[in-house]
């Protein structure tokens, strides 16, 4: 479930208090590394699910959220226009159903890849907005509680990807990242092979990361 994302503010107020540094401009040919912290913020509600194959009822369903480690690297083909991989560390979430608890457990790994514009404009904070594609593998899905004793499984999904943030430089190579992203993930869920519609996670991805130009 979403909460304020307070990883976000306190990176913003962190890259406020830098309050002379120089200006960090990336040019054709440049690439940037970026090592920092993200949460996984799904949406609160990801939709009813069809519980009729297990002799249910609409499965209300909630995906938790996760904090990991997270690496960028950017190359940009052109004076600030620059394409963007993104990468991290497994985020592990617990899923949920109202009225019955935890019913599983999943694994999964995003990796993004954007076109992203750098508005470089002599200042030492650089706002950027990106546009990409996103693919989520779900791995290690074991189902719990209720479910018990089945088979949860949780297909891998294709989507949207946007971006937005504000680099503050802190030196000429050197930049401080406060980002938001969101995704358009969509996964279908099977209960020992019976299907019972998809699940729209959809989440908020925030948080800050250094950033190194080379």
């Amino acid at each position: 479930m979403r909460k304020t994302p307070a990883l976000l503010l306190s990176g913003l107020a962190a890259a406020m208090t830098l309050a002379a540094a120089p200006v960090m401009a990336q040019s054709k040919g440049d690439w940037t590394l970026g090592v920092g912290v993200h949460a996984v913020d799904p949406k609160s509600d990801a939709g009813d699910l069809d519980g009729s194959a297990l002799g249910l009822g609409a499965l209300p369903t909630k995906v938790d959220s996760d904090v990991k480690p997270t690496v960028t690297a950017e190359y940009f083909v052109a004076d600030n226009l620059g394409i963007e991989v993104l990468a991290a560390l497994p985020f592990k979430h617990d899923v949920s159903i109202d009225g019955v608890g935890k019913v599983g457990q999943t694994k999964q790994l995003p990796p993004v890849v954007s076109l992203q514009y750098h508005f470089a404009n002599g200042s030492k904070v650089t706002p950027f907005v990106g546009l990409g594609v996103n693919y989520t593998k779900f791995f290690s899905t074991d189902a719990k509680g209720a479910l018990e004793g089945t088979r949860l499984k949780l297909e891998d999904s294709w989507g949207l990807a946007a971006h937005a943030g504000l680099d503050f430089a802190v030196s000429e190579k050197g930049a401080l990242r406060v980002d938001l992203r969101w995704a358009d993930i969509d996964t279908r869920v099977k209960v020992d092979g019976n299907a019972l519609g998809t699940a729209s996670i959809d989440p908020l991805v925030y948080g800050v990361a250094y950033v190194f130009k080379f």
